[in-house]
């Protein structure tokens, strides 16, 4: 079965074409600018270098449309026909309360999505408009869910339910729902795989760390907590956002700032962060760099986002009466040596410890925890596409 995995963004769309016998990559490709002057489709097939194609996309239908064109071609394509095409699976942020798992996407299932929209502004639009792009394009072939929010929905209310007025939660579904649950689903189960261990027996925490970032606790196969709420805003600092701040500061710097409603949006989710303490930039490479040559507000921002992570485990290990694993996944997770030892630097009271030499790794699969450390510390390469697909054709077997 070969199954298109597709993630739209507002302005852009990735998307891989996988062959799901053996589970291997046939294409992967990024559309930039859709509906902006200088639309692009970087196209790829595996085993070719990459195509470049300019050309005018006003939406993403014609975006899926020139995506589809260039799986077919006859020079680069991954296929000969759309026919070969066999199932679509689509990530979509957020279906709130409505499903735990991924589903097929039938006519229910768009409407509710659309309810979720209040929840997902910036997302669930573009990703309903790929699902009808597609439904258009290629009409006879199934399409497939798999949403962000769907692998926390096992949290119990303890763990998402938020000290305000019960009412708003009954009246809006104003809850922690988290986020990234793909990948930290992923990472939990090849974490498995590696120790060896059946996942139903293990308490992990998942640390999903890139400019948006991210941290779950696991256990037993289920997320019982994690630092995304409401929004993808609460949590950890990320390159650009805030996350967990006193709630006061917000009608504080509204006044004192004469900011509304979307100038304070602005200043936590774009301004804030490691950019907003460094002043250098949201790429921890550059405030890496920047550290280096002595920028001290650079620095800060670097211990900062260390010791935020390093609280989120100790208090997931606390929450679950224990720890055997913690995963490191994302860009940073999977390449910044020297954020991994600095957050785990202060954990050896658990019995964690970190090898330098094993630590020494980037973007590979590896365990990184010394021999004497009675928590396994593992780096592990996220593949959402993956799990999508392979939800995707569970789902479509089973039709």
């Amino acid at each position: 079965m070969n199954v298109l995995v597709i993630n739209c963004g507002s302005s852009s769309l990735k998307y891989q074409l996988m062959n799901m016998q053996e589970e291997t990559l046939l294409a992967k490709g990024l559309v930039e600018r859709i509906g902006i002057e200088g639309s692009v489709l970087k196209h790829e097939k595996e085993g070719r270098e990459k195509e470049v194609i300019l050309v005018p996309m006003k939406n993403h239908k014609d975006a899926l449309n020139e995506v589809l064109k260039a799986l077919v071609d006859e020079n680069y394509g991954a296929v000969k026909s759309l026919d070969e095409i066999d199932a679509v699976g689509h990530r979509v942020v957020h279906a709130g309360e409505k499903y735990s798992g991924s589903v097929l996407i039938t006519e229910d299932v768009k409407a509710a999505l659309e309810e979720c929209i209040d929840l997902a502004p910036l997302h669930n639009p573009p990703n309903i408009m790929g699902i009808e792009a597609i439904q258009e394009l290629i009409p006879s072939v199934p399409n497939v869910g798999v949403f962000d929010t769907a692998f926390h929905q096992t949290m119990p209310p303890q763990a998402y339910i938020y000290p305000i007025p019960y009412e708003y939660y009954e009246k809006y579904k104003v809850r922690r729902y988290g986020f990234h649950g793909t990948s930290h689903r992923y990472v939990a189960e090849r974490a498995a795989d590696m120790m060896g261990k059946p996942i139903s027996e293990l308490k992990l925490i998942s640390c999903h760390l890139g400019n948006g970032a991210s941290v779950t606790a696991i256990k037993n196969g289920i997320s019982v907590a994690t630092s995304m709420g409401f929004t993808p805003l609460e949590g950890l600092i990320m390159g650009t956002r805030c996350g967990d701040i006193d709630p006061a500061i917000i009608t504080f710097l509204m006044e004192k700032e004469n900011l509304d409603i979307e100038g304070i949006n602005n200043v936590l989710n774009k301004k804030s962060g490691v950019l907003g303490i460094s002043g250098v930039s949201s790429d921890f490479r550059d405030i890496e760099n920047a550290a280096k040559d002595g920028n001290k507000r650079a620095a800060l921002a670097l211990e900062t986002f260390d010791d935020r992570v390093r609280q989120y485990i100790a208090a997931y290990a606390a929450e679950m009466g224990g720890v055997d694993a913690v995963i490191f996944t994302a860009g940073l997770g999977e390449n910044s040596i020297s954020n991994r030892a600095d957050i785990c630097k202060n954990l050896e009271f658990m019995g964690l410890k970190v090898s330098d030499e094993r630590n020494n790794v980037r973007g590979k699969e590896a365990f990184i925890n010394s021999d004497d450390s009675k928590v396994k510390v593992l780096v592990i390469p996220t593949n959402e596409e993956l799990m999508i697909a392979r939800d995707t054709v569970e789902i479509v077997n089973s039709l």
